[in-house]
Parts: structure tokens; C-alpha cells; sequence
């Protein structure tokens, strides 16, 4: 059994499916993805979101905002803690910091992410963290605003083995998408042969970053079975061993989705 543990069902383009979320948990059901992480961007689409997945008992949400959607959803404490008062809402987030595409929003993204850290300790949630161009400032915040009890995630990582080493000293887990399996990601899949595999999650991202051999196509939650062949063949062991493993770490980490 694998666990997608990040997508974004609500931003498929259904067209594809035969204009049928039924037919992408069924697709991904049989790849033996039996379970999926929803992940929120932006608090103002989040009743969108939950409404068009609430109905699969076999998925779970986020409620957060991304660091390039502050602007037209800032930080909200009480909306968010409203929302995470959901039994079904497992994490905060995605937050984080993106430097790559906004130079222009540091304070405020460094603000929302401290917001979402804080709030994330006083409720034992994890949070699911978006980091790009900004290894130093994440690590920091996360050092000044982050609880070790409940933790997160660096989630689709693309950065450094430094920084991976850094994040599981904090007691965070690091989740890799299809982009180790593309051809200039050598880099990083050296970090995903470093980070032990009880630390470590595995996501599609979708509908974005499709794996080979579906790369330029729309990402679906049954393409985690090749983000897992790939951490597989990496590590030199079966695709058994990392589905059984990194699924024991998403409910270790996701605590509210031990019981389902």
C-alpha cells in the first residue's frame, strides 16, 4: 500500500478523467495508492477543495497558504484554526518560503510561515513546508517558531543534502516527488540514497511534475508507485519495503490519520 502524501486533487483537469474525480482514485487504487494527502494553497479555495474530495474516505486535508499566495490570501489564524478544528484536516500548510519566484514578498512570506509554525505547535499539527531559494531563512524559522513535538514535513525537496540534514535534526521528515526521476536531478538523488528511509515520505505533487515516463503529461496521484520505484532502485531494496515504510512514517507523522 502506497500513500501520496501531497496533491492537489482539486486542480486536475478532469477533462482528462472523463470529467471524474471517481476515475482518479480508482486509477490510483490501482497502482495500490490506496490513501492521499489534499493539499491546500490558498484559504479561499479550501471549502472548494474539501467539497469536491470530502466524499473518499481515503482522503485526507491540509488547510494553509502557500507563500506565493499571500497576497490574495494572507495568514489567518483564526480561519485556519477554525479549519483545522476538521478531524479530517491532518496538517497545516503548505506554507513556506519561495525566493525563486517572489523576492518581493520575503517579509510577509517569513510572517505567514512563522504564523502557520506557531499556530501548527499550540494545536500538535505538523506543517507541510514549500521551501525554494531560501534554505537558510526555512531552517532558521523553524528553529524560532517550530515545535519538534509535532514537527512537518519539507515536502517535493529539491534542495541540498545540508539542508535535508538540518530539517532532520528539527525532527522533520523529507518528503521527494517524480522529479528524482528526471535526468538532471543527479544532485538529488544522491540526498535521497543519504535520507534513511524512516524519514522520508513519498508525494506526486500532482497535478504537477509528472515521473518519467509520464514527464509533460498531468500528474495523478497513482504516479507515486513511480516516485517509489525510483526511492526503491536508489536504496537497493524492494518497492515493498519503501510503500510499507513510508507509509508507517505519513501516520507517525500525520497522527489524526492513525485511525483511519
Amino acid at each position: 500500500m502506497l500513500i501520496d502524501s501531497h496533491c492537489h486533487l482539486d486542480m486536475l483537469d478532469l477533462s482528462r478523467h472523463d470529467n471524474s474525480l471517481d476515475n482518479v482514485i480508482a486509477a490510483a487504487g490501482e497502482r495500490d495508492v490506496s490513501k492521499m494527502l489534499c493539499v491546500c494553497v490558498d484559504l479561499n479555495k479550501f471549502d472548494h477543495m474539501y467539497q469536491a474530495a470530502k466524499r473518499f474516505d481515503n482522503v485526507w486535508f491540509s488547510a494553509g497558504v502557500h507563500p506565493l499566495h499571500i497576497e490574495e490570501s494572507p495568514f489567518d489564524r483564526d480561519e485556519l484554526s477554525r479549519l483545522a478544528a476538521d478531524p479530517r484536516v491532518v496538517a497545516l500548510g503548505e506554507t513556506g518560503l519561495d525566493y525563486y519566484y517572489s523576492t518581493e514578498t520575503v517579509e510577509q512570506q517569513q510572517a505567514s510561515f512563522a504564523g502557520h509554525l506557531e499556530l501548527a505547535g499550540e494545536l500538535g499539527l505538523p506543517v507541510i513546508v514549500h521551501t525554494r531559494e531560501a534554505r537558510e531563512d526555512t531552517i532558521r524559522l523553524i528553529r524560532e517558531h517550530g515545535n519538534t513535538e509535532s514537527s512537518g514535513v519539507l515536502h517535493c525537496f529539491t534542495e541540498s543534502l545540508e539542508m535535508a540534514k538540518a530539517a532532520l535534526d528539527l525532527g522533520y521528515m523529507i518528503s521527494f516527488s517524480g522529479i528524482i526521476s528526471f535526468r538532471n536531478a543527479a544532485e538529488l538523488r544522491e540526498v535521497v540514497k543519504a535520507v534513511p528511509l524512516e524519514r522520508m515520505l513519498v508525494e506526486t505533487d500532482s497535478p504537477y511534475l509528472a515521473p518519467v515516463p509520464y514527464r509533460g503529461k498531468q500528474n495523478q496521484p497513482a504516479y507515486v508507485a513511480e516516485v517509489a520505484a525510483c526511492v526503491a532502485e536508489l536504496k537497493g531494496i524492494s518497492v515493498e519495503q519503501v510503500a510499507e515504510q513510508t507509509t508507517a512514517n505519513f501516520h507517525q507523522l500525520f497522527k489524526r490519520t492513525a485511525n483511519h
